[in-house]
Parts: C-alpha cells; structure tokens; sequence
C-alpha cells in the first residue's frame, strides 16, 4: 500500500459525514499514510439544501471527495457506484457496504418508489426527530444499539433535506445498473453482513457481476456492518486495500 492513500467515505439516508466517526480513526491507524475523509451527500448535513438524483449526488461527492478509495454504506454505496461509472478517473478503487445496482422488476420499482415518496411526506408531516425514530424501528436495523444507532447524528438533518433525498435518489428512482457493473475496472470490495439475508444475496450478486470484486461477509453483523462490526469492517477494509 502506497503513502498518500486518500479514502472518502459516504455515509448511508439520515446519516451526515459525521456517523462515520468510529470508523475514520480506525482507518487512519490501520492503512498507514492514509487521508480519510468524509462527505455528506445532497439533502444531509452540510448539503441539506443541495438537491440531486443519484447521478447528480455522484458528481457531488466526487467534487468533494477528489481522486481516492471510495467506501459507501446503503444510500452513500449506491452514489459511489454511480461515481465509478460516471466519474471512473476520480474512482481508484470502490468498497460497497450493504449497497445495490438498483431493483430489476419495474412493478417492483415502482412500488419502491411510492414507498419513498410517503416516507417523504411523512417526515415533512412529523418532523425529522420522530421519523428518524421510526426509521430506526425498521427490522433492517436491529442490529443497531443506542450507542451504535447514532441518533443525535441523524436528528441534525432537516426534514426538507431527507424529504428531497427520497424523492431524488430514493432506491425507487434508480435505474438498474446490472447490466453496466461488467465496465468497472477498478478493485471493488462488496461488504455485507451475515444477517442480512437480502443484502448477502444482493452483494453475491454484486460481486458476480463485476469482474474485478471481492465479497466478504462479515460475521456478527445486519445491515449497518461497519456500525455494528467496526473492528472487522476495518480489519477487512485494511487488508484488502494492502492487497489490491
């Protein structure tokens, strides 16, 4: 692993750059020379008043993040993926966490996005305190702790901002990218965790599909595996970018 390793992390819906500050450190001590730094994508912390579309929010976080590594977790991995499609020079390498290349089925999309779209007018009706304490009740978080859920964090976004985000780069606008992951040239390691059935199926598919990826799944861990496994998230994060 070369000094000067510049690594951009892109958190996940109602996260800021901030949810990442387990991680950051961690990283900076395992991977030796590296810069890590974090964006917040369009509709969170410090670009709540940005509104983009995913290929909109890739060229946002690529105009902040520059030339580097880039890990994204849910949301953040989907807008990294666009990032290494549309901005292959800025992308050297692409670490997915519980990410997907978009839903197939258009009924199935569709459906998706109708659900976004009632998310988004729910946290403009409620306000962003109780829906992030709804969101968190989702199943696909249970894995989460008080400590590691990070409310606070999540509670600092603003309901117009979350609400622009679902109707913009919501998983239901997103046109499938299956068939152009054989393009990506770049390392790519596929991260998910091992209780996360939908997401495990979603990342075997994923490393299947583009010809240069890794996939390892991470014991111990839902959805959020770098929250609930930050140890192994590192260590796994570490070895592979000292051996690619």
């Amino acid at each position: 692993m070369p000094d000067g390793t510049r690594i951009v992390l892109v958190h996940g819906f109602t996260q800021t750059a901030g949810s990442w500050a387990t991680i950051a450190p961690g990283l900076r001590r395992a991977v030796a020379g590296a810069e890590v730094a974090a964006v917040d994508l369009p509709g969170h912390g410090s670009a709540a008043d940005v509104r983009a579309d995913l290929w909109g929010s890739a060229t946002h976080v690529v105009e902040h993040g520059g030339r580097a590594t880039y890990v994204g977790y849910s949301m953040g991995g989907r807008v990294a993926l666009h990032a290494a499609l549309s901005h292959p020079a800025a992308v050297e390498r692409l670490v997915l966490i519980g990410a997907t290349a978009g839903i197939d089925d258009p009924g199935e999309r569709a459906a998706r996005r109708a659900a976004d779209d009632r998310l988004a007018d729910r946290v403009e009706r409620v306000g962003v305190e109780r829906f992030v304490d709804e969101w968190l009740a989702n199943p696909l978080f249970a894995g989460l702790t008080e400590e590691t859920a990070g409310r606070d964090d999540r509670r600092a976004n603003s309901a117009a901002g979350l609400a622009s985000s679902l109707r913009l780069a919501g998983t239901g606008t997103q046109t499938p990218l299956w068939d152009r992951l054989g393009a990506i040239s770049v390392p790519v390691l596929v991260l998910v965790g091992a209780g996360d059935p939908k997401f495990l199926a979603i990342g075997d598919r994923l490393a299947g599909s583009i010809p240069t990826a890794d996939l390892v799944v991470v014991d111990g861990a839902g959805h959020s595996v770098h929250l609930e496994q930050p140890e192994r998230t590192i260590e796994a994060v570490a070895s592979w970018l000292a051996a690619t």
